[in-house]
């Protein structure tokens, strides 16, 4: 049975051992590197399904790094692990190609949700999505690259702030999101003005999908959003 192969780039030896063991002993297949200048050579002879990379390395930096891998592999998830929390560091994160961010420090069960989070949006199309961009939520149909949500002949075309939410819960199924990551990610700060309208594109997507009761967005409360299908 193959394993899922993992590159994990980190310097720190003692935050490395755990994580790898960790990792390791919930069935992953572990390779470990330190040094910028040795992660695309491990890239292309580990061949791994996902990267969890370490924003601060010697050499070469994470988000330089997340630039050259996703230039020649794109559809490799990649997960920033970084002690940045600067709004500007973790839109860097997702602009240099990374798939998620996660600040240290973190615990182990969210790094492995996160992890088994992007493996699944992997290994559609049967977790849903289809190779041509379409998204099975339930019983609708979301091309993400037209921003049209269907249900039978029933068309409901989204705007771009509502598509990217849409995006991002989907992204996370079944999985909390942070309120403000949500905001961070779509509007690049968390202020009240932003925030409040957060709350309006919530509505707006719980109205549309409100065609299948199987469908959810829960509020967790001084946390975030659950998008359950």
């Amino acid at each position: 049975m193959h394993k899922t192969n993992i590159l994990y780039v980190e310097d720190e030896p003692f935050l490395g051992k755990i994580v790898k063991e960790s990792l390791e002993s919930r069935g992953f297949q572990v390779k470990m590197v330190d040094d910028g200048l040795l992660v695309m050579d491990a890239v292309t002879e580990f061949n791994p399904d996902l990267c969890i990379l370490d924003v601060m390395l010697p050499h070469r930096d994470g988000f330089q790094l997340g630039e050259d891998i996703r230039a020649k592999y794109p559809h490799l998830p990649i997960i920033f692990v970084t002690a940045k929390t600067q709004t500007e560091d973790v839109l860097k994160g997702f602009q240099s190609g990374g798939n998620d961010y996660l600040r240290k420090p973190f615990s182990m069960e969210e790094l492995i949700a996160r992890v088994l989070n992007l493996l699944n949006l992997r290994g559609q199309p049967s977790q849903g999505v289809a190779e041509d961009g379409v998204f099975q939520l339930g019983n609708f149909q979301y091309d993400a690259r037209k921003f049209e949500l269907r249900l039978g002949t029933q068309v409901q075309k989204l705007s771009y702030r509502e598509a990217e939410l849409l995006k991002i819960l989907i992204e996370h199924r079944n999985l909390p999101v942070e309120r403000k990551r949500i905001l961070q990610r779509i509007w690049g700060d968390d202020s009240f003005f932003n925030s409040r309208n957060l709350d309006v594109y919530i509505t707006h997507l719980r109205e549309y999908l409100r065609g299948d009761p199987n469908i959810q967005i829960i509020t967790l409360k001084g946390v975030g959003y659950q998008f359950n299908v």
